[in-house]
């Protein structure tokens, strides 16, 4: 009998360039090993260049999709990405509150384009409210955590550093903050992953030049694939760099704007992709 691959189910929106979005999930959690399940969530115009909009699916249909495919397919890891509404992000999350034993990967997908300041911030405080709780690890830049700690509610801010406002997130119920040094200055990236406990690994990486389209979708859904072959937190972090490190060095432009990381690095001749 042929073995069943362990199936990741992802939220996100789609990018027809392949860059990001559920193509950059599809893609990485398939390299790995899982099967793709992709429910989509909202349709972006763009190239790789950059997003000129951003539509939203009614939440009822996003629901629709996952309860289908989870009445019908054992899934091992959650991924959730952008999902174009703070309505698809509370459909989603009533989902996800039937599998809290299934492992949760949210990537910190704060920014979309057409969003004035007030939907902006009320998908900050969705994430925080809906989402974060029920995650096992949240995947964030620095500014990224700023504005998730912001936008709580005051009386729970005492500001402080960086460090301050990741146990503060902690404190909502998430298990694992992994904060990326991607934009971050200096030759080196650093990535942190804290635990209650505090730091529990930090691992340095040669900082690569160039920029990026789909860096830390490649790592977040990297890391649900590594969840869902079973290893343990502290371990699926560091595959899931090693897997997105590989991707980037073979990172390659089809288009003019940014590279697309080489989620299929290990199927090329050695002498790589041309630009």
């Amino acid at each position: 009998m042929i073995p069943i691959p362990p199936s990741v189910l992802c939220f996100a929106t789609t990018d027809p360039t392949g860059g990001g979005g559920l193509q950059a999930d599809v893609l990485t959690i398939a390299s790995m090993g899982c099967h793709p399940l992709a429910v989509v969530c909202a349709v972006a115009v763009r190239d790789t260049r950059g997003v000129e909009e951003v539509v939203a699916l009614d939440p009822d249909t996003v629901a629709d999709q996952a309860r289908a495919v989870l009445e019908d397919v054992p899934v091992r890891a959650f991924k959730l990405g952008m999902v174009g509404s703070v309505e698809n992000l509370a459909a989603i999350a009533e989902v996800l509150s039937d599998y809290p034993e299934v492992p949760l990967i949210v990537e910190a997908s704060l920014f979309q384009r057409g969003q004035d300041d007030s939907e902006a911030e009320a998908y900050v405080e969705a994430l925080v409210e809906l989402a974060v709780p029920q995650a096992t690890v949240l995947v964030a830049g620095r500014h990224d955590i700023a504005r998730l700690d912001d936008c709580r509610d005051e009386d729970d801010r005492s500001g402080g550093d960086s460090d301050e406002s990741v146990a503060r997130l902690l404190g909502l119920g998430v298990d694992y903050v992994l904060v990326t040094g991607a934009a971050e200055p200096g030759a080196k990236v650093i990535n942190v992953l804290f635990g209650a406990q505090g730091r529990i690994r930090t691992d340095t990486w040669e900082r690569l030049p160039g920029r990026f389209l789909g860096a830390r979708a490649t790592l977040s859904s990297a890391l649900a694939a590594a969840l869902a072959h079973g290893m343990d937190v502290r371990e699926a972090v560091r595959e899931a760099q090693e897997f997105t490190c590989q991707a980037l060095t073979g990172a390659y432009r089809p288009g003019m704007g940014l590279a697309v990381p080489d989620r299929l690095f290990w199927a090329r001749d050695e002498g790589g992709v041309d630009d």
